[in-house]
């Protein structure tokens, strides 16, 4: 059996993907999948998206990492544009948007936010039928493409796993800004990797505690805008308004 991790949300906060790359090693998965948004909301961009070039095999474009290769639309935005080199924003830039893979016999397609677009969001308590539109093909997906019997996604900062009956749903959850609990969290899927015949998997979701008063005090001393609503966040794990989400 092989075990993949899959990532989601970081946004900047190191301490967060320090703790969660370290339970990864310890559970020996093989490989790591990162759904998106690296930067943004978080004080350490540039550091985040080093270390997921270091240690992630695959990773797909977030919404985040597409606002911010863009013309600065707010002075948060444009604080965080910052502290990105050419370099940064070009890797970003080329990101692809989903992956597709078998695992026992089952088709996965992992992507940041929903088969339509970086910014088409979808949330655990929608309607059964937007979250059956998750199983789709799309423009963005390749129509032709199979449809996946596994969709897995992050961008709402809401760890689940959704079974309907053949179709599984699942999100990862944040890395570095979960608005569910404040413990970091990820998703392990278990199973054959590359395997057609029909066999043994599961999801697991993993809750990793961090040191959430290193990362304000990171935030902090950075003098990062939105300082006040990003530390609540952090603390309560509710969302408190920051400009973009």
């Amino acid at each position: 059996m092989n075990k993949i991790a899959v990532i989601s949300d970081i946004h900047g906060n190191v301490p967060a993907l320090e703790a969660v790359l370290a339970d990864i090693r310890r559970r020996n998965a093989e490989k790591i999948f990162c759904l998106g948004d690296l930067a943004g909301k978080g004080p350490e961009p540039g550091a985040a998206i080093s270390m997921v070039r270091e240690n992630c095999d695959r990773t797909v474009k977030g919404n985040w990492d597409d606002l911010i290769t863009k013309e600065a639309r707010f002075e948060t935005l444009k604080w965080h544009q910052q502290q990105l080199t050419e370099e940064d924003r070009r890797y970003l830039s080329e990101l692809p948007f989903s992956l597709d893979f078998l695992m026992s016999g089952r088709q996965i397609r992992l992507f940041h936010a929903s088969p339509f677009s970086l910014y088409t969001r979808i949330q655990p308590w929608d309607s059964i039928e937007k979250r059956m539109s998750m199983f789709g093909n799309t423009e963005m997906t390749g129509r032709s493409s199979k449809q996946p019997d596994v969709a897995g996604y992050g961008d709402v900062h809401q760890a689940f796993v959704h079974q309907y009956k053949e179709k599984m749903l699942f999100n990862a959850g944040s890395v570095g800004n979960p608005l569910d609990m404040n413990q970091a969290s990820y998703a392990m899927l278990e199973g054959v990797e590359g395997g057609e015949a029909e066999d043994a998997f599961s999801i697991q979701l993993i809750r990793v505690p961090y040191d959430i008063e290193r990362s304000i005090r990171i935030a902090r001393e950075a003098e990062m805008p939105d300082l006040h609503e990003y530390i609540q966040e952090l603390t309560t794990a509710r969302y408190r308004g920051l400009s973009e989400k």
